[in-house]
């Protein structure tokens, strides 16, 4: 693969870096991240705050190793322990990476976007990433919003692209390789992510909430994964909802408990795409009142 530890195929220096994707909520840092390096490993949903971990997608293309880190989008309200923990997680990754890639929507820069500005760090690599352009109807505007952004800030980049399309996202890779340190890859050549399977399923699990109750969906409800076994060609997993008191456990669990079954064979199919292998998934709902306004618990879920 290799005709030096730093020199790929060709001749070419082997690049790797580290990479946060950044926004505000709801402007399609997941489904850029997955865009990117091919597979899904982040949640999506259209409600905001459906990210709420560091979540790493590493892409090996060339002599570059990509390792992106979409970041829960910066919260302006609500202020509790959870979105607390969830803005320290950006701040933290915006200190430690080579390169930001600032997600915003085309035509659309409000004051949760500057929030994120004045968050980056001072000489920091930042490529403006405009997503969404295929929702813009009158593209002669283009031109004049990506002027006004290059004003904003000393944007290495301005790229613009549509993540759920795929349209740019390979000129986007080629604007940041150059951003990227030399040397040796981190990652083996084919790994995509550092997250566990049990991390994933948690995440996968409870984006089929988001999914299943929609504008219901009540925002102190978590996953905790309190079994995973691994074995040849099957995962045995148990899953247990958290949520923050009993009236959104009937939510949750639906009539008859039809829509806690939904959920939960929703999951198991995509679970048994991503580990390839039969799933056994046992999930059930718990009330575990103040859970999102209480840094102990949340540590104990896996929060940092």
């Amino acid at each position: 693969m290799t005709e030096s530890n730093t020199t790929a195929a060709g001749g070419q220096p082997m690049r790797t870096g580290f990479v946060a994707i950044v926004g505000r909520p709801n402007v399609g840092k997941s489904t850029l991240l997955n865009r990117l390096i091919g597979q899904k490993i982040s949640i999506v949903s259209r409600k905001a705050q459906t990210t709420r971990h560091r979540v790493t997608g590493v892409l090996t293309e060339g002599q570059a190793q990509y390792i992106f880190v979409d970041t829960p989008g910066f919260q302006t309200r609500h202020k509790n322990a959870l979105n607390r923990a969830m803005n320290r997680t950006v701040t933290q990754v915006l200190a430690d990476v080579d390169l930001v890639l600032f997600v915003i929507e085309s035509g659309r820069f409000g004051p949760a976007d500057e929030q994120v500005v004045k968050l980056l760090p001072e000489g920091a690599k930042v490529i403006l990433v405009v997503n969404k352009m295929d929702m813009l109807e009158d593209k002669s505007k283009v031109l004049p919003f990506l002027q006004k952004m290059s004003a904003v800030y000393p944007f290495a980049e301005i790229v613009p692209v549509s993540a759920e399309k795929g349209h740019n996202t390979a000129q986007l890779l080629k604007a940041a390789e150059p951003y990227l340190p030399e040397g040796e890859w981190i990652f083996g050549e084919d790994d995509i992510t550092d997250r566990s399977e049990r991390f994933l399923a948690a995440e996968f699990l409870r984006e089929k909430l988001f999914r299943q109750l929609g504008e219901e969906l009540p925002y102190g409800m978590t996953v905790e994964i309190e079994k995973f076994e691994a074995e040849a060609g099957m995962r045995r997993i148990n899953a247990a909802i958290i949520v923050d008191r009993d009236a959104h456990k009937a939510m949750v669990i639906g009539k008859g408990g039809e829509r806690l079954k939904r959920i939960a064979s929703e999951a198991r199919v995509e679970l048994e795409k991503l580990f390839e292998s039969k799933v056994f998934l046992e999930v059930w709902v718990k009330v575990k009142s103040g859970w999102a306004d209480d840094e102990r618990a949340l540590k104990s879920l896996g929060y940092e």
